[in-house]
């Protein structure tokens, strides 16, 4: 095992309270009349990706919005904004053992990873408040970067492919059904720690379900195939 491969929102930090947040802000700001509550935020967050989240939400209910591919692109930058705000306000902590975690595979020369359907602002912004460079990840594949989100594996096989590690190489970190599904279906091993939003959901598949990640040997033991 040489590498670490992270997903960000959940799963580095319990960051989708905020995001649901900036979202209504943006929507206040935007002056439209919309507001999501955690129950409707739960349910959108079956769909992976701020905009995508958008398009599905006006779809589901029914909403036509002029324009609508620019609008949503609009509004989402604006709900961007928002968060790397609030974030750099010191909103969000990293959640246990995350930063011992990065700092312990560093020095035992394992190579770290991103994996994320969320903006590469959002990830500048959570690590930045966070005090860690993210240049500390050697690879950073953004929702953005590829053609299909979680649960699809192609973040995750875009991460393997900057690497040049094989799957049986890496060991996945994720919070969320979508995302343990797009590490397993890229042939990853999954560490899941689940967030506030996705509790509940079937993490049968997992090679391990923790509740943090505070136990730095453990992980690093899983990594060394211990």
């Amino acid at each position: 095992m040489s590498a670490l491969i992270f997903d960000v929102d959940g799963t580095l930090a319990e960051t989708e309270e905020l995001h649901r947040e900036a979202f209504n802000a943006a929507f206040v700001d935007s002056g439209l009349d919309w507001t999501w509550d955690r129950p409707r935020y739960k349910a959108l967050l079956a769909v992976s990706g701020g905009k995508e989240r958008l398009h599905h939400f006006l779809d589901r209910d029914g909403i036509v919005l002029p324009d609508a591919q620019e609008r949503v692109a609009r509004l989402h930058a604006l709900k961007t904004a928002i968060y790397a705000d609030r974030v750099a306000e010191g909103r969000l902590v990293l959640k246990p053992g995350v930063e011992a975690l990065i700092d312990a595979a560093e020095a035992a020369g394992i190579r770290l990873a991103v994996a994320t359907t969320t903006t590469r602002a959002n990830v500048d912004a959570l690590l930045g408040s966070a005090g860690i460079d993210p240049q500390r990840f050697e690879t950073m594949v953004c929702g953005d970067a590829v053609a299909r989100k979680k649960p699809a594996p192609d973040v995750y096989l875009a991460v393997l492919r900057a690497l040049d590690l094989p799957a049986s190489a890496c060991l996945a970190f994720e919070d969320s059904w979508n995302g343990l599904t797009a590490a397993k279906e890229a042939g990853l091993r999954c560490v899941v720690t689940p967030a506030l939003y996705t509790a509940d959901e079937d993490f049968a598949a997992a090679d391990l379900v923790v509740p943090d990640l505070a136990d730095t040997q453990r992980f690093l033991s899983l990594v060394k195939g211990g």
